[in-house]
């Protein structure tokens, strides 16, 4: 198979809006694989998702930057371009930069400018599609003419999409039946959606009683112990185990054999609050620094019986029948809209996110976010001012994307990160002609801009960082709107932003 096909494709879905036009666009090449080059429907199947299958390569933007002239005509396979980022993820050592810029420089010599494009997006995770994980799990199906939900389950149970690709293009559903829970064989995490009140969580999850957890500002944990062996792994499923001896401790210390667990490691202080998220987060990184706490939610599988199918209640029973309370999330389960209310207070009073609603008959399932698991986390807004824009590529090639954001610091501006999250096409295309308006330089991939546009946006946190000069980074930040009726003068000052650190 062409690289080439699966660029067309990409430039396809990122054309439409349509969800179903996407699924079939992405169908339709899967379906030409499985009947051309089946040996190709993993490789093909990781990059219709706008994913490499390494997941490390040692190249970044800047890698890509200055590309040679592009080949006229396609070439490239694949299988070659799969077979290159595999040599890149193994070089190490002296000489390896080297070899890697050689490498680098000859596969794009190779490739069509839109080539290009679509590989320098790929390596920098910037192919804007609208295409993600479950969009090509709806392809998979529509291409093997299986059920969806046949295709959700089983990448469940596999921990990924492209492990049951081929099965689903050349087995059908009984072949994706084959997919089970397996103890040590780490399984696709259950998400959740979003609400902007407790009220609005518990009509979404189907109104009746609920179970309403304290959401944790930690690290995402699944832990499957068989015997003395355990492994935990991320929400990405990498194994992490060796970095946390205390989970290990604890999931060998419950009285049972064999269990999978969800959950949660956070850094908690004396009095039991939750210490800032980079702590936690430098400390999931590493095997030294602060200790780290479980906190479990769910539980999937228990001495041989499994509960992926139970309802939420039924997991529930199990989970505090074996894990001690000082390792659970802290829930209530009510149908009253006041007590759900009031647990969420104290929770935000504990300095924790938020809360989770979940409905009490639902099963574990991965895949897309529905009303099953409903998070509900305060709103924080600042008016911030863009320094900055970068080029954006797929969907966005064509349109400045990505804003650099910055707060007022004594006579001048600090950055404190930079976001694309929330941007209507409108929005871009706004932008796109107004910060050319107030460009003072542009390397090519980032133009700067005079410090004048002030934007509001939304946060879930403010945590320390050594990336930005001013200490301390955003996260998760989302555009609300521009704000015409401010000056820069009137934006937010880095002290203002301070006071939202997590003490």
């Amino acid at each position: 198979m062409l690289l080439a096909d699966v660029v067309a494709t990409s430039a396809a879905v990122a054309a439409t809006s349509s969800r179903s036009a996407k699924a079939a666009a992405l169908g339709e090449l899967l379906l030409r694989t499985a009947t051309e080059s089946p040996e190709d429907i993993p490789i093909v199947t990781s990059y219709l998702a706008g994913a490499l299958r390494q997941r490390r390569t040692g190249l970044g933007w800047r890698s890509l930057q200055d590309p040679p002239p592009p080949a006229s005509s396609p070439s490239l396979t694949v299988a070659e371009v799969d077979a290159t980022f595999e040599r890149l993820a193994a070089l190490s050592g002296a000489g390896s930069q080297r070899a890697r810029a050689d490498a680098t420089a000859d596969l794009m010599a190779r490739a069509t400018g839109d080539e290009q494009r679509w590989l320098r997006g790929v390596v920098t995770g910037e192919v804007r599609q609208g295409a993600l994980d479950s969009l090509v799990q709806d392809g998979l199906a529509i291409a093997g003419g299986v059920r969806p939900a046949a295709v959700r389950r089983a990448a469940m149970m596999a921990g990924s999409t492209v492990d049951i690709a081929t099965a689903a293009l050349t087995g059908g559903e009984e072949a994706l039946a084959a997919f089970v829970l397996a103890v040590g064989r780490p399984v696709l995490p259950m998400l959740a959606s979003t609400a902007p009140t407790v009220e609005a969580a518990m009509t979404k999850a189907g109104g009746g009683p609920v179970a309403v957890d304290t959401k944790l500002d930690g690290v995402r944990i699944q832990v499957h112990r068989s015997g003395d062996d355990v492994l935990v792994v991320t929400r990405s499923l990498d194994d992490v185990t060796s970095r946390h001896p205390e989970v290990v401790a604890a999931a060998r210390a419950l009285p049972c054999r064999d269990v999978v667990l969800d959950g949660e490691v956070l850094a908690l202080g004396p009095d039991g609050r939750p210490r800032p998220f980079q702590e936690t987060a430098s400390r999931a990184a590493s095997t030294s620094g602060v200790e780290l706490t479980p906190a479990f939610f769910d539980l999937l599988h228990l001495d041989g019986e499994d509960f992926v199918d139970a309802p939420t209640s039924a997991r529930l029973e199990v989970l505090e029948s074996i894990v001690p309370e000082r390792f659970r999330v802290a829930r209530v389960v009510t149908a009253d809209v006041a007590a759900a209310e009031a647990f969420a207070g104290r929770v935000l009073d504990l300095g924790h996110e938020g809360v989770v609603v979940k409905s009490l008959s639902a099963p574990y399932a991965a895949g897309r976010r529905g009303a099953t698991w409903v998070k509900v986390k305060p709103v924080h807004t600042l008016d911030l001012v863009v320094l900055a824009v970068e080029r954006g590529s797929g969907r966005r090639s064509g349109w400045l994307s990505n804003i650099h954001l910055g707060a007022r610091d004594g006579d001048g501006f600090v950055m404190l990160g930079k976001t694309f999250k929330g941007m209507t096409d409108e929005m871009l295309a706004w932008q796109t002609e107004r910060f050319g308006e107030l460009q003072t330089a542009d390397d090519g991939y980032v133009v700067t801009v005079r410090p004048e546009q002030v934007v509001e946006i939304a946060f879930d946190g403010v945590q320390r960082s050594t990336r930005y000069p001013g200490g301390v980074a955003l996260r998760f930040a989302r555009v609300i709107r521009y704000r015409d009726d401010k000056t820069p003068a009137e934006a937010d000052t880095l002290e203002t932003v301070r006071t939202h650190l997590t003490p």
